[in-house]
């Protein structure tokens, strides 16, 4: 019982720190907004200058919704890839599956024919771009996954993983070399990574790829849960092996794939950020771990975003180097701490 008042009340802080990091994140910028302001356009009330409402509803509110979405999703995908291969460094990162996203999205960008048939095919641009990125994703993970199961060695897997992600960005140089001006100007653009590009119709789409990801997560607990325990013991519970592993690549294909398509590739949320919550919440149980995740996912790419905006400045600097320059540190940080990842 206490343990559950203490579940609760850590629920509460992060849900308010969330929406904290929200307020913050609409009034800050290259114009800032009062938070009197901002608070009334939220709520429906007219502001005094349209400017500030215009740039609230159309820039900023997006903008701050698309973090919480890439946040909580990078860090729940992070999360199933690390119970799943019970490995403290795995992630969508460093087993290749964002560099997976990235071949796709390389491909449809710089022109390939088969994606460029995609969009021929009456598809807009935005669902090619997701479709291609998160066919790719499932590519990589899937043959990180087969790699898996015959080596039961964690070190050998996270260097094959590297060595897939290797193999992807060699095309991506190939592409890069033989694609023209524009395209290749516009593919670095999207590796940058952003947050804020995204349309409403653009965020309604990300929104239902992470919700449907979200969605096979919750369904997999159980199955998430048996296999922190061993194979052995998951299948005592009655959980079929081999289909809930075919649910947990689709949920962080769909998540990771999706996420760096609007968003590129943003590094260290997806690793870094169930250490954090582990170390929050103090539990290994994915009941508590994946809803925790998605509000602690959020609040992280919140920040950052702050910090990448520069409050004040018309520069804004790539989200992916902020994420990178913080996340890094906090897994050092937590490997000097503890001397061993909370797993």
């Amino acid at each position: 019982m206490e343990y559950q008042r203490t579940y609760r009340f850590s629920f509460l802080f992060l849900i308010l720190l969330l929406g904290l990091c929200f307020i913050l994140n609409l009034s800050l910028g290259s114009v800032s907004i009062s938070l009197s302001d901002t608070v009334n356009a939220i709520f429906g009330g007219e502001l005094e200058d349209a400017s500030s409402a215009y740039i609230i509803w159309n820039y900023r509110i997006p903008k701050a919704c698309t973090a919480i979405l890439v946040g909580g999703g990078l860090a729940l995908s992070g999360l199933l890839m690390q119970t799943l291969f019970r490995n403290p460094l795995a992630g969508p990162f460093v087993l290749g599956i964002s560099s997976g996203a990235s071949l796709g999205a390389a491909l449809l960008i710089m022109g390939a024919s088969f994606f460029s048939g995609l969009a021929t095919l009456g598809l807009a641009n935005d669902v090619a771009l997701a479709i291609a990125s998160s066919v790719g994703s499932f590519l990589v993970l899937l043959a990180v996954l087969v790699v898996a199961l015959k080596i039961k060695d964690t070190m050998a897997l996270l260097i094959i993983g590297l060595m897939f992600g290797s193999i992807t960005a060699a095309i991506v140089s190939v592409l890069s070399y033989f694609s023209n001006a524009e395209k290749l100007q516009q593919f670095i653009y999207w590796s940058y990574g952003s947050v804020g590009n995204l349309t409403w119709s653009q965020l309604a789409l990300l929104l239902g790829f992470v919700c449907l990801g979200v969605l096979l997560s919750v369904l997999s607990i159980k199955s998430l849960n048996g296999y922190l325990l061993g194979e052995h013991y998951a299948q005592s519970l009655g959980i079929n092996l081999k289909k809930s592993r075919y649910i947990i690549i689709i949920a962080t294909g769909l998540l990771a794939g999706s996420i760096t398509a609007f968003a590129g590739p943003i590094a260290f949320i997806g690793l870094a950020v169930p250490h954090l919550t582990r170390q929050i919440f103090d539990t290994t149980d994915h009941r508590i771990l994946v809803p925790a995740v998605l509000v602690y996912g959020g609040i992280i790419l919140l920040i950052c975003d702050l910090v990448a905006q520069i409050p004040g400045s018309v520069n804004v600097l790539p989200i992916n180097a902020i994420t990178s320059i913080i996340g890094a540190p906090v897994v050092i940080w937590l490997l000097l701490r503890s001397r061993k990842m909370v797993f």
